[in-house]
């Protein structure tokens, strides 16, 4: 009887300095892999290039939450101090519609309307970054395939490691493995799903 296949999610390799994983991570790029990651304990000097970054749509949400909260701002405190809509006004109950005229100003004093505006534009706007970075980045996830490799552990002190996955359109077993130990790594290893 056969054995039961094991879902491989990628190839890693293990690079032992920060020149190394920039150029392994170029020569991949350039040979036409899309779909790689690299791992490294501190940040390094151009590795998000060299594995290609794409742009995310976080600034796009960001934006679109502010104006949200900003707009929310706008609503609370013109219906609030009464300079609702003329249209609007038969509409709203006798608790609702209470105009404060204090020392003659206008109702609908948009000067007075800044502060709370910018706080709730700024609010929304830092909100929609922290849950649409946390969305965009796939969190919370609990598990993640590479910490079945058991060297993967000394990312976080000394090891740099690149990881093709599977999804790869040009990823193939061999060819990639064989690609991955040209660049003369310390170890390639297989990451199972």
């Amino acid at each position: 009887m056969d054995a039961p296949k094991v879902k491989i999610y990628g190839l890693v390799a293990e690079f032992e300095t920060p020149t190394q994983i920039v150029d392994a991570a170029n020569q991949a790029r350039e040979a036409g892999y899309t779909a790689m990651e690299a791992y490294s304990p501190f940040p390094v000097m151009d590795l998000h290039e060299a594995v290609g970054f794409k742009r995310t749509m976080l600034p796009t949400l960001a934006f679109f939450g502010g104006l949200t909260g900003f707009f929310t701002a706008f609503t609370l405190t013109t219906f609030t101090s009464g300079g609702a809509p003329s249209f609007i006004n038969p509409f709203l109950p006798d608790w609702f519609y209470y105009p404060l005229n204090i020392g003659g100003r206008p109702l609908n004093s948009w000067p007075a309307f800044i502060p709370p505006e910018f706080e709730l534009t700024v609010l929304f706007a830092s909100i929609t970054s922290v849950f649409g970075m946390l969305l965009l980045n796939g969190y919370p996830r609990l598990y993640h395939p590479l910490f079945n490799v058991p060297r993967f552990s000394r990312v976080t002190t000394d090891r740099f490691f690149l990881c093709i996955e599977a999804k790869d359109s040009k990823f193939d077993l061999q060819g990639t493995k064989q690609f991955l130990e040209g660049l003369q790594p310390y170890e390639v290893s297989e990451v199972p799903e």
